[in-house]
């Protein structure tokens, strides 16, 4: 009986070219000349706002999932859904900021480490908060990045980086303004039932 006989893979085939290491091919910080119409400068400095917020937005969507699922109580199910709604909303923002700086020629902030050294959204406790707290932590998320996000597209603008103002204004503003408007309601003191 003759040997079984192993085909070598062929090349370029099926088998994916594993253990790949390599330089980085971008630093973070720099950027890639694109025809924009943007002078190098105020696509630096779109790229440094935009990584701010897109950080902030990043620990604020981590904040809204936690949230989501420690929550508590007896308005448990309704926040519930809210928070993971609001979550939703921020993670598609995160998408959106993160390709506006590619699109810039930059390089967005990704790596959870390196988000975590950008944020200026305070650490929660690893542990469970009541929920009124938990609400408060998320208010306050939210105006940080409100603050910023309002300043940065004032500033770009009169760089004449309109597309990044329109960003920031119509989507992290507008998305940001209503989730505060949702999260605030939950926090007036009102009954469920009064005689």
């Amino acid at each position: 009986m003759e040997p079984a006989h192993t085909p070598a893979p062929p090349r370029g085939g099926g088998q994916p070219l594993l253990h790949q290491t390599g330089e980085e091919i971008q630093s973070f910080g720099t950027l890639k000349q694109l025809p924009l119409g943007l002078g190098h400068d105020a696509r630096m400095y779109a790229c440094q706002r935009l990584n701010h917020v897109l950080a902030d937005t990043q620990i604020l969507y981590s904040l809204y999932k936690k949230h989501h699922w420690l929550v508590r109580g007896a308005t448990f199910y309704s926040l519930h859904l809210m928070l993971d709604k609001h979550a939703q909303e921020q993670l598609a923002l995160v998408d959106t900021l993160a390709e506006r700086v590619q699109s810039l020629g930059g390089v967005a902030v990704a790596d959870p480490r390196h988000v975590a050294e950008l944020t200026s959204v305070p650490r929660p406790p690893n542990g469970v908060e009541k929920v009124p707290v938990m609400l408060s932590r998320l208010l306050d998320a939210h105006e940080r990045i409100l603050i910023d996000a309002r300043d940065a597209a004032a500033r770009l603008s009169a760089e004449g980086d309109e597309g990044s103002n329109d960003l920031l204004i119509s989507q992290v503003v507008r998305t940001g303004e209503a989730q505060v408007w949702f999260l605030a309601e939950h926090l007036v003191d009102t009954p469920l039932v009064r005689a």
